[in-house]
């Protein structure tokens, strides 16, 4: 009669964690959707844009320069000697060209420029990094709630059962009222316990919604049974070395002192000398002059040398490059607090892991005793060993169990992303393992 009993909870069960999946949408999905919608990324991906132009501005420099001018000119003269009135005009035009020959600061700036347009990629993958944890977090988010809603109407479908049994047994005589009223307290939490999950679950889908730019969003459930994978490598050590190669933020520290340093040899620069290569060519036409009446014309060609040096400034070139030093001084430091912080994160994410994985095994533990417990004391309460307490507290503790556990593997796979955008090895490549632990 008790297996009767369980039919309808684990039909209530399995129609439960069935019904999103034929709209479910998978982890890729969800972020492609993101990546197209998320404002916060098209930011970062607009930055990018203007940041690799004005790398490409930074060039302008080393090239050379050309110019047109031209202009028409009348001249009218009146005087109050009838023999002397007279009207005349030109017309002008000239190209000028320059082209930079020894330009040392200008050198500095185009470097700055390929240095500005590395910074912006490094941002960029940043940003890309960022994106792929905080869609896997709300997805795994709304997976977690959607568990914890399941197992919460499992436990009220269990909890009725054993009201109902109290209940029967109370009108026989085999029970006392205690048992009906601890059931019925425990009946009551969970009713409480489901409206809190049906919020939590609402509230987590929003989140999502608003990432992925979808409604309604349906992530797709875990394969059941799952193996989680295992770090590889399983020492920290390999983690943190990469670090220092792939890490954006350490990338962004060391670029940003390279530009200091460029920044340094532009302020050393305002004490040498500049040359230039400049040429130009004019044509003037002339209608009349104040001696003549013909037209003529007037070709002029040149091409020459310029040089500059500079002498005194008035200790500005001397203080710019002391400022410069000790801004270099503190990007050298920031590189350093770079560097530190990454391989923090990235110790702390590795054994966040780790830990973690030893959790689900120890869950994993757990809920085969929980299950366990709770078929020995439902045995014991129907022979008269146990009271309905016992069976209630053995419920509870289950599908506690069974959440927690849900919610450790959870952590697991958004923690191994973590890991990775914590190294800066973190790609798109990354979302498809995880996809393929995704119900089908």
């Amino acid at each position: 009669m008790n297996t009767l009993r369980l039919i309808p909870i684990a039909l209530a069960i399995s129609g439960a964690l069935a019904l999103p999946v034929a709209r479910a949408q998978s982890l890729l999905d969800m972020y492609q959707s993101a990546k197209a919608f998320d404002a916060s990324y098209q930011s970062a991906k607009s930055l990018f844009d203007a940041n690799l132009a004005k790398g490409e501005q930074a060039k302008a420099g080393l090239l050379p320069s050309v110019g047109l001018t031209a202009g028409v000119n009348r001249v009218n003269i009146d005087s109050n000697i009838a023999t002397f009135e007279t009207s005349y005009g030109n017309q002008s035009a000239t190209v000028s060209a320059s082209q930079p020959l020894y330009r040392p600061a200008n050198v500095a700036t185009a470097e700055q420029g390929k240095k500005q347009a590395e910074l912006a990629q490094a941002q960029l993958d940043a940003a890309s990094q960022d994106l792929i944890v905080r869609v896997s977090q709300a997805y795994f988010d709304v997976l977690a709630a959607q568990d914890s809603l399941d197992f919460v109407k499992a436990q009220k479908a269990a909890v009725s059962e054993q009201l109902a049994s109290a209940k029967r047994n109370f009108e026989v005589g085999t029970a006392t009222i205690t048992d009906t009223r601890e059931a019925q307290a425990q009946y009551d939490l969970v009713v409480a316990q489901e409206i809190a999950a049906e919020n939590d679950l609402r509230v987590k889908t929003l989140a999502l919604d608003q990432t992925t730019g979808q409604s309604g969003s349906a992530p797709k459930p875990l394969l059941a049974p799952i193996s989680l994978p295992t770090l590889s490598p399983e020492d920290v050590t390999p983690w943190v070395n990469q670090s220092e190669e792939l890490s954006p933020t350490v990338r962004q520290a060391q670029l940003a002192l390279e530009v200091a340093q460029l920044e340094t040899q532009k302020a050393q620069a305002g004490n040498k000398p500049t040359l230039d290569l400049v040429g130009g060519y004019s044509v003037t036409q002339n209608n009349g002059s104040t001696s003549t009446t013909l037209d003529y014309r007037t070709n002029v060609t040149s091409v020459g040398l310029s040089f500059n040096l500079p002498l005194f400034a008035g200790y500005s070139i001397q203080n710019r490059i002391k400022e410069t030093v000790a801004l270099e001084e503190k990007s050298r430091s920031d590189l350093d607090a770079a560097r530190r912080g990454v391989a923090l994160g990235t110790r702390s994410a590795f054994f966040g892991v780790q830990s973690g994985l030893s959790q689900v095994k120890a869950l994993e533990a757990a809920e085969a005793s929980g299950q366990s417990a709770l078929d020995a004391t439902k045995l014991g309460y129907q022979v008269g060993v146990r009271i309905n307490i016992d069976v209630l507290n053995a419920q509870t503790n289950l599908y506690s169990t069974k959440a927690k556990l849900a919610q450790a593997r959870y952590n697991v796979l958004v923690g191994g992303l973590k890991l990775r955008q914590a190294n800066g090895s973190l790609k798109e490549d990354d979302i498809n393992a995880v996809n393929a632990l995704l119900a089908k």
